[in-house]
């Protein structure tokens, strides 16, 4: 019996087992080997870690939840997640074992669901990309597209004194990498830039908020509060995919989620410790 089952291994989710295991709490960290940020060589907007790869941050702090004996990590994917009658959880792993702990932490994350749109896919995270404070410097003095969305006024204001060029596009129909840039399709007509900004839908990497019952928010994420705490007792999450009321929508950002993994992790803790104040 763990006292935590942190899912997934992010910076939520490694955090979490970070802030646990140094309360010296038995915690079991599984991580699937899939992430969101899996297609970008470098992360930027983070302090100590601006251009750092994700595979070597992820790398570093693991090494450093190794110094903490307390806190097991396998690579390995969980498949399913139940609440018993006492409060306890038992977890379905990939590999066919059943695992038992007091909490659970969540930090699955959100998975971007590519557009059937030639080349998008591919282009992902390389030059075709959804945050300006992540890739906008990377573009600067270059030529940019940005779909049209509702936000689009934003982003070119954002944009526009960081690149060269912005020119809004509608509906992007197909994405190719040539000579001369990256040429944007929308129908008949097109755009060589150096880099798309679009906003793709999203969705629950994992099926555990449906299977726990969670409550979930009109964006699609998980409801919690700032202590990232779910509508349902023992249960925690913390990343993308969870959305706290006060914010306009989740927040997709390595620091941020690393924060709420911190806040889950401790709330945990306190929760274990102190039961009544749940």
């Amino acid at each position: 019996m763990y006292d935590a089952l942190v899912i997934g291994g992010g910076p939520a989710g490694l955090q979490a087992a970070l802030t646990l295991g140094r309360m010296h709490r038995p915690t079991l960290l599984l991580d699937s080997r899939t992430y969101r940020n899996a297609p970008v060589d470098a992360m930027h907007n983070i302090v100590t870690n601006d251009g750092r790869d994700p595979a070597e941050f992820r790398a570093i702090v693991r090494g450093e939840i190794a110094a903490y004996d307390s806190v097991e990590v396998r690579d390995l994917a969980a498949a399913s997640v139940d609440r018993r009658e006492d409060g306890t959880f038992a977890t379905s792993l990939a590999d066919g074992s059943v695992v038992e702990s007091r909490t659970v932490v969540l930090a699955t994350g959100l998975r971007d669901v590519m557009p059937d749109v030639p080349g998008f896919a591919e282009q992902w995270g390389r030059t075709v990309h959804m945050c300006p404070f992540c890739h906008g410097h990377e573009l600067s003095g270059r030529r940019v597209a940005i779909q049209d969305s509702p936000a689009v006024g934003h982003l070119v204001t954002m944009l526009g004194p960081i690149v060269g060029s912005v020119e809004v596009v509608p509906p992007v129909t197909s994405v190719e990498m040539t000579p001369a840039g990256l040429r944007v399709s929308s129908g008949s007509a097109s755009v060589v830039v150096d880099g798309l900004f679009a906003h793709p839908a999203y969705e629950q990497a994992a099926p555990f908020a449906a299977q726990l019952g969670l409550e979930m928010r009109e964006s699609g994420c998980i409801a919690v509060n700032l202590f990232g705490q779910t509508s349902v007792p023992g249960v925690y999450a913390a990343g993308d995919l969870a959305h706290v009321a006060d914010l306009p929508m989740p927040m997709a950002s390595v620091l941020a989620a690393a924060y709420a993994g911190q806040m889950a992790g401790a709330s945990a803790l306190r929760d274990m410790v102190m039961p009544a104040s749940s």
